[in-house]
């Protein structure tokens, strides 16, 4: 198998022959870190945003170089517009979102182009263009059927609030103007399809949906305001990527265990990243391991960030033990590769997925194998 069939496999609740392993993002400085490891031809430190064309090229053949290296089942493009840049940490997109870059982590909101129900009669939101999916045309050429393309959208939650300028609020208007939130939805959703039609034609393989909707002691709204006001689009979009024939996962950080339930209603075919600070993956996988694919797992706060080797091992060979016996698993972070994750931590839990994860005749891992 190649890294795309594993991929899909595992999403398809289905058993390949080792454990899939992909991350959702690496930060700029990260890739660096890490394909440090295995070239001197690395680019100029910054965001992509700022980087010139040559160094952001080196920086995307940077990543491809630990994709093809570390022998990684897949990797995660994303929708890159002309951003105008406004100064050395804040940048417009063409939404007309205003974003603060940070050195830790995604770029904050900052404003956006809606503040009244009269904004909203006026806004008309951007269309895609496949200039804004390069990193996705490149990476076709060069991977395209060996390794799975996974396409991040944000999903209507998130642009909704970026829409608006912050998560609060949206939040607010869920009380005060439902039928704003709705419009909002409606809005993105009717983008993402856009997007989607074309990510697909272009080579996608898998999609991802991405927007937070926990913290790690409860939901960021309550079930019935997620079920009245997301849950719709959710399905519309679902359905639609089912329609072309591909997979698509669900993202978001936090204890969602309150609508767990309704992502496998909706006909999420995975789910990210199972948050070991607030979520149980034994639980999970007694519970949903047979519903739908499970994703990540492996602590980026503290485990990929300051502890030793033994200890990073130690972690992967725990969980593909717990969720790869039967499929349905892909090993990943916990969030993303962040600039606090020690490349060295990194490297060693891509090889130790590969070394524990070889799934036997049966259904089960290594780890299951040695421990049986």
């Amino acid at each position: 198998m190649n890294g795309r069939d594993r991929m899909i496999a595992a999403l398809s609740l289905e058993i390949p022959d080792r454990v899939p392993h992909w991350e959702l993002a690496y930060n700029e400085s990260s890739v660096i870190n890490i394909a440090r490891h295995f070239t001197d031809d690395l680019p100029a430190a910054g965001y992509i945003q700022n980087l010139d064309d040559e160094n952001k090229i080196k920086l995307i053949n940077s990543l491809l170089l630990i994709i093809e290296k570390l022998d990684i089942d897949g990797l995660t493009l994303r929708v890159f517009p002309t951003a105008e840049i406004i100064s050395d940490e804040l940048f417009r997109d063409d939404w007309g979102v205003t974003f603060q870059l940070s050195p830790v982590g995604e770029a904050a909101v900052l404003d956006g182009p809606i503040k009244t129900a009269a904004d909203l009669k006026q806004f008309r939101p951007p269309s895609i263009r496949e200039a804004d999916l390069l990193t996705l045309i490149y990476c076709a050429a060069r991977f395209k059927g060996e390794r799975a393309l996974v396409l991040s959208l944000q999903c209507p939650f998130r642009r909704s609030w970026n829409m608006l300028g912050g998560m609060d609020k949206l939040l607010y208007a869920y009380h005060e103007n439902p039928a704003l939130v709705h419009q909002l939805a409606r809005i993105a959703t009717d983008y993402t399809i856009e997007a989607l039609e074309m990510g697909i034609r272009l080579g996608a393989d898998i999609i991802s949906l991405d927007g937070d909707l926990a913290h790690n002691t409860n939901l960021l709204i309550s079930p019935a305001h997620f079920r009245e006001y997301l849950k719709p689009y959710y399905h519309e979009i679902v359905d639609y990527i089912h329609s072309r024939g591909l997979k698509v996962f669900k993202h978001t950080d936090g204890n969602h265990l309150k609508i767990f339930d309704d992502f496998v209603e909706i006909g999420f075919d995975g789910i990210h990243p199972i948050q070991p600070q607030c979520m149980d993956l034994a639980a999970v996988k007694e519970q949903f391991g047979k519903k739908i694919c499970l994703m990540g797992n492996i602590d980026c706060i503290e485990t990929l960030v300051k502890k030793d080797l033994p200890a990073v091992e130690e972690e992967v060979r725990r969980a593909i033990e717990i969720a790869a016996p039967g499929g349905g698993y892909i090993l990943a972070s916990s969030n993303t590769i962040h600039p606090g994750v020690k490349a060295e931590n990194y490297i060693h839990m891509v090889k130790a997925a590969h070394r524990y994860g070889c799934y036997d005749q049966n259904g089960l891992p290594l780890t299951a194998q040695v421990k049986k």
